[in-house]
């Protein structure tokens, strides 16, 4: 039995429990109700604009009478971590300007902004100048805290230092010894290193996108088909090393996740985030959740296959998407039509962009793969939008139009928005804070 409020809208709404930037941007809180018989489900719609903002109030869902009870701190923490958001996407930032956008209460706005004071979340700035009355202070999110991003390729690891508004501080390239046993301790030396590098930073914790998909409460890797060394203890060897939470997560539930905390995408709408590097994966936000089915495998469309007399797959199968679309067939697409080895894949997209010949057909023909993979994903997720994150990205105006009339070539009965992930090549590495933020640091004490 399903009950609908309908909250009729005032000029002046106050939205209390209102979080605009974490991934339950579309809440889905659990309460008791002891009026409510077991499992009923109760929806408060509220769609309409808020004064002073630009984004409608999001679908709450409140499961009544489940087995997780909600505590007296949940509207608090949601309060917390929409003020924090509304300071990191706006910066610099008044009190006043903090209540009139957010529509908490002034007097709520206050108590929350000097608790992140107190806990160095974020820091004053500079007063303002007004024609008169006291003068405001800026508020800005404390840059000397930040997070270290690991991301994972079977041939490379890139280590960055980043803020928490997701601003690359420093970056460095991992190159994985030849002896496999080696590896991860290669990684754990390099983590070191640059957090010794930036002693002067305080790290709130390490995000690690890997490409495989891992069971989260076991911590070990059920499916890592492009990886040939031992990943399974990446996470608890780092945390011994360093001391700092952990998260990993598999690449494509990160970016599905960062395009929610950054903010790009609005959170009430159906999502996927599709991953384009050695191989393919997808990210899946769905009803307001991230899904990943059962152990933690769900989005392997880049195992599906599409041709049964391709080329075997890493993952034992044969013609799945990713071996005709992925940057390693991009590059295999090139020598075929070149006669002769391929650059790496960042030089044939300059290829391909400075108009070589053999290049710019290479390219177009991984793209017609992706598109074919596209059809696909929308025509079994019928998302609202569909997210690519690749350096394919670095040449996207080349890259979309042949992406989007491939996915629209067959009939769809629902096209979804087909846009680039923000901050390009830099996209995986800016997961890093949607993940470990997504921890609740935040949470009140």
């Amino acid at each position: 039995m399903l009950y609908s409020t309908h909250l009729k809208p005032r000029k002046l709404a106050r939205p209390a429990c209102y979080h605009l930037g974490r991934f339950e941007r579309a809440l889905n809180l659990s309460l008791n109700v002891p009026d409510s018989p077991g499992g009923k489900l109760i929806e408060f719609h509220t769609r309409e604009l808020w004064e002073g903002q630009n984004y409608p109030m999001p679908t709450a869902q409140l499961i009544a009478n489940s087995h997780v009870s909600a505590s007296n701190k949940m509207p608090r923490q949601i309060n917390r971590n929409l003020i924090f958001n509304q300071i990191r996407t706006r910066q610099p930032i008044s009190r006043a300007d903090l209540a009139r956008i957010s529509g908490l209460q002034r007097s709520t706005v206050s108590l929350i902004v000097e608790e992140l004071l107190a806990e160095r979340w974020i820091v004053e700035g500079p007063t303002g100048q007004i024609p008169r009355g006291r003068r405001p202070t800026f508020l800005n999110i404390n840059s000397q805290r930040g997070v270290l991003a690991l991301d994972i390729h079977p041939t490379q690891t890139t280590l960055a230092v980043t803020d928490l508004g997701g601003n690359i501080i420093a970056e460095k390239i991992v190159i994985p010894p030849e002896n496999p046993m080696k590896v991860v301790g290669a990684i754990v030396d390099a983590v070191r290193n640059m957090i010794a590098a930036h002693h002067d930073r305080s790290f709130d914790g390490i995000g690690i996108n890997l490409p495989g998909r891992l069971d989260a409460n076991l911590e070990k890797f059920i499916f890592a088909p492009n990886i040939d060394w031992p990943i399974g203890n990446i996470k608890a060897r780092v945390e011994q090393a360093t001391g700092l939470p952990v998260v990993v997560d598999n690449v494509a539930n990160a970016c599905a996740l960062s395009e929610i905390w950054f903010g790009y995408s609005d959170g009430l709408h159906d999502l996927v985030a599709v991953s384009v590097t050695e191989g393919i994966g997808t990210g899946i936000i769905a009803n307001g959740r991230l899904l990943r089915g059962e152990g933690g495998v769900a989005g392997e469309f880049g195992h599906v296959q599409l041709e049964p007399e391709g080329l075997p797959c890493a993952c034992g199968s044969h013609g799945c998407w990713e071996t005709i679309a992925s940057n390693r067939a991009g590059m295999r697409y090139y020598s075929e039509l070149a006669q002769r080895p391929s650059p790496g894949f960042d030089e044939l997209l300059r290829m391909a962009e400075a108009g070589d010949q053999a290049a710019c057909a290479a390219i177009e023909k991984m793209c017609r793969a992706l598109g074919r993979g596209m059809h696909m994903v929308a025509s079994a997720l019928a998302p609202s939008e569909i997210v690519v994150v690749g350096d394919i990205t670095t040449v996207w105006q080349m890259a979309a139009p042949i992406i989007e009339s491939e996915m629209r070539r067959n009939r769809l009965v629902s096209v979804p928005r087909l846009r680039a992930a923000r901050g390009g090549s830099q996209a995986r590495l800016r997961t890093a804070v949607a993940l470990v933020m997504n921890e609740g640091l935040l949470a009140t004490k």
